[in-house]
C-alpha cells in the first residue's frame, strides 16, 4: 500500500493553476458587467481536464454564479463535494438520469417530447417540480428541439408545469460560430432564440434566456441576455488573438522528466520503423511518456519539448509510453524536468501549438490528459477556499 502511494503509475505531471482560472473568471465577469446576467462556469469533462471540483470552487469564488455540466454523474460529483451553486446538466438519455439530477437539486435540459417526459417523471418522483431549461436548435443542428417542433414542446411544457411536475426556468440554445466574432449566424441564431422565448412568454411561461458562450460573452454584449456560459475562456483556451486581447491565461502545465540519455552515431535509426535517422553523432534523451498518457502518436516528428528553457525536437515515433528527444550536442541530465506544455512567456511549447499541429482546438488537447493515471496537482488561487484532497 505504501509503495503504491510513492511510485506513480505513470510519469506525466499536470499542474493546474487555479489563480489563472480565477483571473479568467473575473475577466469574463467584468466583460459581462450587468449584475443581473448570471455567469455559468462550464466544468464538463472534468473541467476540460483541469479538475472539476477545484475549478468549480475557484470560478465561484471569482464571480461565477452557476455551474454547467453535460451529465448527471458530473453534477452529482459536484454536489458530493459540497458545492451548492445552481447546476445545469444538459444531456440526458434516460428517466433515471433526470430523477437523480432532480433529487440532487440539479437543473436539467429538455430538448424533445421524450426528455420532457423524463423530466415530468423526475418531478413526480421527487414530489417537487423538476427545474427545466428548454433547448431549441437555432442552427447548430446538434442538441435542441427543431424549430418546427418548438411550439408543440412549449405547449407540452406549459401543461406539465400546470400539473406541478416541472418548472420551466429558461429557453436556451448554442451558437454554431461562437468563436468567430461578427459571423452572420450569431445574429440569425439570436433572432431565432428570441422568437422561441417570445413564444414561451406568450404561452404564459415566465422564463429566462441564455445563448452566449465564451467569446460571444466577451465580444457581444447584446447576446448576454440572462446568463452566459463560459468554458474555453475559463481555462485560457480561446484562439490566440482573442486570448491575448482579453488577457486570458492558460491554466495547465504538463511536464515529465528525462529517464535516460545516450549518444548515438550517424546513421542510427530511432524508435519503431526507424522513421528518423540520426544525421550525425548526437545525444538523445528518453522521456517516459507516450500516447497512453495523452500525447498523440500523430505528433511524432512534429513536437518539441523544453529542457532548461531550450527547445528540443521529438524524433522517431511516439510510443505508447516513451518518446525520444534529439538534444544534438547538448548534454542533459537524467531526472531533469521536461516541459511538454508550459508558459509562452518562458518560451515553452504551448497548448495552442499542439492544437495547431493537430488541426484541432486547445479544448480537445486539454482533455487528452484527463486520465486516472496522470499525476494532476493544483496550485490554489490566492485567498481561495481549501482544495480537495
Amino acid at each position: 500500500m505504501e509503495a503504491r502511494s510513492i511510485v506513480p503509475r505513470r510519469y506525466l505531471d499536470v499542474l493546474v493553476d487555479l489563480s489563472a482560472v480565477a483571473h479568467n473568471t473575473r475577466v469574463v465577469r467584468q466583460a459581462v458587467g450587468r449584475p443581473a446576467t448570471a455567469v455559468m462556469a462550464v466544468v464538463k469533462a472534468d473541467a476540460y481536464g483541469h479538475g472539476a471540483i477545484d475549478v468549480a470552487r475557484a470560478a465561484l469564488d471569482a464571480g461565477a454564479t452557476w455551474l454547467g455540466v453535460c451529465t448527471t454523474a458530473e453534477a452529482l460529483e459536484l454536489r458530493r463535494a459540497g458545492l451548492d451553486a445552481p447546476i445545469l446538466a444538459w444531456l440526458h438519455t434516460s428517466a433515471e438520469s433526470m430523477r437523480l439530477a432532480t433529487a440532487a437539486d440539479v437543473d436539467v435540459s429538455v430538448q424533445s417530447a421524450s426528455t420532457l417526459a423524463f423530466a415530468a417523471d423526475a418531478g413526480r418522483s421527487a414530489g417537487r417540480p423538476a427545474r427545466v431549461h428548454l433547448e431549441v436548435d437555432t442552427g447548430l443542428a446538434r442538441g435542441g428541439a427543431a424549430l418546427q417542433h418548438s411550439a408543440a414542446l412549449l405547449d407540452a411544457a406549459k401543461a406539465a408545469q400546470s400539473q406541478g411536475l416541472i418548472e420551466v426556468v429558461s429557453v436556451w440554445s448554442h451558437l454554431s460560430h461562437g468563436e468567430v466574432p461578427g459571423h452572420h449566424t450569431l445574429d440569425d441564431q439570436a433572432r431565432l432564440l428570441d422568437d422561441a422565448w417570445r413564444q414561451a412568454v406568450d404561452t404564459g411561461l415566465d422564463v429566462r434566456r441564455h445563448l452566449a458562450g465564451s467569446l460571444a460573452a466577451l465580444t457581444r454584449p447584446d447576446l448576454h441576455l440572462d446568463m452566459i456560459r463560459t468554458g474555453s475562456a475559463l481555462y485560457g483556451l480561446l484562439p490566440y488573438a482573442e486570448r491575448h486581447r482579453f488577457d486570458l491565461r492558460p491554466a495547465m502545465r504538463v511536464t515529465s522528466h528525462v529517464a535516460l540519455t545516450k549518444r548515438v552515431e550517424a546513421g542510427q535509426g530511432v524508435s519503431y520503423e526507424h522513421d528518423w535517422i540520426a544525421p550525425s553523432a548526437l545525444n538523445l534523451a528518453l522521456i517516459p511518456v507516450g500516447y497512453a498518457d495523452g500525447i498523440p502518436r500523430a505528433l511524432s516528428g512534429r513536437l518539441t519539448v523544453s529542457i532548461r528553457g531550450r527547445r528540443y525536437p521529438v524524433v522517431g515515433r511516439i510510443c505508447m509510453d516513451q518518446m525520444i528527444v534529439n538534444c544534438g550536442d547538448e548534454k542533459v541530465e537524467e531526472g531533469e524536468e521536461v516541459v511538454l506544455i508550459g508558459s509562452e512567456s518562458d518560451g515553452d511549447p504551448t497548448i495552442h501549438e499542439w492544437a495547431l499541429a493537430l488541426s484541432t482546438t486547445p479544448c480537445e488537447v486539454a482533455t487528452y490528459f484527463d486520465r486516472p493515471h496522470v499525476n494532476r496537482q493544483t496550485v490554489p488561487a490566492v485567498g481561495a477556499r481549501p482544495l480537495t484532497g
